[in-house]
């Protein structure tokens, strides 16, 4: 894979502006995670309810602990979580206090991946920290598979794009329960 600059999306970021980027298996939209204005600018973008929350991703767990309430998560739960990282795998986890209430939106869990594409990995450490990630779609449509999708959907309305190849899988990531094991989303 090329060179790609992640530069002006980290700089999009940290002005507070909404991103498009490549995951695993569809483009999602990102932003700061502590930006209460760029999330709620994102859903806006997205036209979806922010009591939904989102999740965020990270390129490696030292960037996600801090989300976490420890002391509510078994270890067996954790080294399970961890087994499966990094990977096309979600989670949901005990919040920490860490979490805003924008991000969980009202829920007690935060959902959380450490991902394995290469691009979303590159930018979260660029960034220096987990971002938000949710699919870069209007809420109810179908989700967007290429940088090209991203422009007709949401024109100049975004403030970065990272042109590059989403990862192999069919669909979004599933999202399972940490302490139970039980899916929350296929």
């Amino acid at each position: 894979m090329p060179a790609i600059d992640l530069l002006p999306a980290v700089a999009a970021l940290r002005r507070g502006g909404v991103i498009a980027y490549p995951t695993e298996a569809v483009f999602g939209l990102g932003c700061d995670p502590h930006d209460a204005a760029a999330l709620q600018h994102l859903f806006a973008l997205k036209r979806r309810p922010p009591q939904r929350g989102v999740l965020l991703i990270a390129a490696h767990f030292d960037q996600i602990a801090r989300y976490i309430d420890h002391s509510r998560l078994p270890a067996a739960a954790l080294a399970r979580v961890q087994a499966s990282w990094p990977g096309p795998h979600t989670w949901v986890l005990p919040r920490s206090a860490e979490v805003p209430d924008w991000i969980a939106g009202g829920h007690d869990g935060i959902a959380l991946r450490v991902t394995a594409h290469p691009v979303a990995s590159a930018l979260c450490l660029a960034f220096g920290g987990a971002l938000v990630s949710t699919s870069a779609n209007r809420h109810g449509q179908a989700p967007t598979l290429s940088a090209a999708e991203i422009r007709i959907e949401f024109g100049d309305d975004l403030d970065a794009i990272v042109d590059a190849p989403v990862g192999g899988l069919e669909r979004p990531t599933a999202i399972r329960d940490a302490i139970s094991g039980e899916f929350v989303r296929h």
